[in-house]
């Protein structure tokens, strides 16, 4: 594994996506319009987000390609929901899944997001943007870097 030497980046980089702060908390709520989670995603430039129900239960997930979806079958997103909508597969990963494993699986299902649970909720969502972060041994200040 090829990391960088970084303040704050554990000796030998990073082995588990629980190690990893990921960029994304965001989270739907299973009765929020779809039009609402368009501008959302939008506003925070993020490609997707679990859904939850009333009780803070992750039950599905909704990404832009759903919206996009809905939009190509002329619905009308005011008229629908998060839950309407979303994917009802609840892929997830534990804090202690390796982030080899984690890359190995966002890429067997094509995802861009991967939900991270620990202790039974979604903590984050974990990008690729972080995977790959994470894995060449980069904390969130790489925007602060100078070569």
């Amino acid at each position: 594994m090829t990391t960088m030497a970084r303040p704050g980046v554990p000796v030998g980089g990073f082995k588990t996506v629980g190690q990893i702060v990921g960029t994304n908390a965001l989270r739907i709520h299973r009765s929020q319009s779809a039009l609402a989670v368009a501008v959302e995603l939008l506003t925070t430039h993020t490609p997707g987000a679990p859904v939850i129900d009333d009780a803070g239960q992750y039950i599905g997930f909704i990404s832009e390609f759903d919206l996009l979806k809905a939009l190509r079958s002329n619905k009308d997103l005011n008229q629908l929901t998060a839950e309407a909508i979303m994917v009802k597969d609840r892929i997830t990963v534990k804090a202690e899944t390796s982030i080899d494993d984690a890359v190995q699986l966002m890429e067997e299902k094509r995802l861009l997001n991967l939900p991270v649970e620990k202790d039974g909720i979604i903590q984050y969502t974990l990008t690729r943007h972080d995977l790959l972060r994470a894995w060449i041994g980069l904390g969130l200040d790489i925007e602060n870097m100078t070569s």
